[in-house]
């Protein structure tokens, strides 16, 4: 039976798509820009049936035999979603507005993408989980490649492709073994059968692909080859959509998976992402310092801060006690902040490039003496990156090393020391390019772009929205531990 209110949101986005796709049939050439205001139109609308389900007595709110559910976890992540996509579609308005003929289907593919991020949310077997997660990796495929004439950009959507689909196929070998050793792909399901065959070797292979499978999708060392490459290639707001919303949908397939349905089993999967954490951290960091494209500099950031959001994971694989909903907590923050300040810190790497006609570290110097807007959000979101308060980014690091410390053993400090000193690693990387920004001065060879008549509403609209939100959550992390506290729950409390 179906519960059309629980259904709401996800009902509306899909509207949402179609809507975009028809109304780009009808739109002149001139207005093609609308099919981005009617996606945005349409997911305020799917936020109030999310509002009026968090309000109702109803907590949780199960549809077929619990294969999926609407639960404070669900909406969280929904609302997340949706609210990504509200600021990807308003970074993309103007960076695509030279492409007339296309720009329709460029909305339709990001909103059905992150139909597939809110479809994971609320996925509680291991089916509906997949195809959520191919339905957010399928659009993204083809807006990797979107500029068609620029070699990168084929470059970037072709090793996206192919490691895509050798991932798919991974961890839907690693399900399937799964099931065998269960004979379920309910989580509920498969957590019960999990204590009668955790020592089986097909079970742990089955959990270690599965794990395998949905690290290539958070970019995780030593599964992280194509990020670089796909981030530098694609269009700057499809990279910053593969980087918080991509890798978000990444991380929600790893919170059912480790704390539902493979709970019963931490340690097989809790040394495993312990190693991923480590190895993510090091490498990121260490190779970030070598960067002087600011895109590939993100893009290695973005590695290591997936990294920093394993590293909860040691805990509650590795220790016994109540660390399940505590570390649980903690990567949702995370997952929640990142997407923030990542969002934000794209956007400024759009508005940087057109002021400066370069993606280049060293063509940013003196970008803040001739655009100081620029360069005070640069300054914002790339601190908030480094953790420094009281900017959100300091929440979602103190959070990570809480849970680690509240439930300290040996292996969970050392994962702590290590993530400890690489967040003085990227402190230094994010510094250089703030250093740069403001007191390098500009190459005298390099002639930035006059000032245009007036930045993009829908860019400003995105720069308001980022910043203040980074600037709040810092101040006042409640606003986010709140909703991070009630996800939590369905951790086992």
């Amino acid at each position: 039976m179906f519960d059309y209110h629980a259904l709401a949101p996800d009902f509306i986005v899909a509207g949402t798509v179609l809507a975009v796709l028809g109304a780009d049939l009808f739109l002149p050439q001139s207005r093609k820009w609308l099919g981005a205001v009617v996606g945005i139109l349409g997911l305020t609308l799917a936020l109030i049936p999310v509002v009026t389900l968090a309000a109702s007595d109803d907590q949780v709110r199960s549809m077929l035999d619990g294969s999926y559910v609407v639960d404070d976890f669900a909406l969280v992540l929904k609302v997340f979603f949706i609210l990504t996509g509200y600021v990807v579609l308003l970074m993309s308005v103007a960076y695509i507005e030279g492409d007339r003929y296309y720009q329709g289907e460029y909305y339709f593919l990001v909103l059905a993408s992150l139909l597939g991020g809110m479809v994971m949310a609320s996925s509680r077997d291991l089916l509906s989980l997949f195809v959520g997660l191919e339905l957010v990796s399928g659009p993204a495929f083809l807006l990797a490649g979107w500029r068609k004439a620029d070699a990168r950009s084929n470059e970037a959507a072709l090793k996206f492709f192919v490691i895509g689909v050798l991932s798919a196929a991974i961890l839907a070998y690693g399900m399937s073994l799964v099931y065998g050793m269960t004979g379920s792909l309910n989580f509920e399901d498969i957590r019960a059968a999990s204590a009668s065959v955790a020592e089986e070797p097909v079970f742990v292979l089955g959990i270690l692909l599965v794990l395998v499978g949905f690290g290539f999708k958070v970019s995780a060392v030593p599964f992280h080859f194509w990020a670089p490459d796909t981030y530098e290639g694609a269009p700057t707001p499809v990279t910053a959509y593969l980087s918080v919303g991509s890798k978000a949908a990444g991380f929600v397939g790893i919170l059912l998976v480790s704390y539902i349905a493979f709970a019963g089993a931490p340690d097989i999967w809790g040394p495993a992402l312990w190693i991923l954490a480590a190895l993510s951290m090091i490498v990121g960091n260490l190779v970030a310092l070598r960067q002087e494209n600011i895109v590939r500099l993100l893009a290695y950031s973005s590695i290591a801060h997936a990294g920093f959001m394993l590293v909860p994971f040691a805990v509650a694989g590795l220790v016994e006690g109540e660390s399940l909903a505590q570390a649980f907590e903690a990567t949702v923050s995370y997952v929640l902040i990142y997407g923030i300040m990542n969002l934000g810190a794209f956007a400024v790497v759009i508005a940087g490039a057109r002021r400066t006609g370069s993606g280049q570290i060293k063509d940013w110097a003196g970008l803040g003496t001739y655009a100081p807007g620029i360069g005070i959000l640069v300054t914002i979101f790339f601190f908030s990156l480094a953790g420094i308060p009281p900017l959100a980014g300091w929440y979602a690091k103190f959070v990570m090393f809480l849970a680690v410390l509240q439930n300290a053993n040996g292996w969970t400090v050392a994962l702590a020391a290590i993530a400890a000193v690489n967040a003085v690693i990227a402190l230094y990387y994010y510094a250089r390019v703030v250093q740069s920004v403001w007191m390098d001065p500009a190459p005298a060879e390099l002639h930035p772009e006059p000032a245009p008549a007036g930045v993009a509403p829908s860019l400003v609209l995105a720069f308001g929205i980022l910043a203040v939100a980074v600037v709040v959550v810092g101040v006042y992390p409640e606003a986010i531990g709140r909703f991070a506290e009630a996800a939590s729950a369905i951790a086992g409390g």
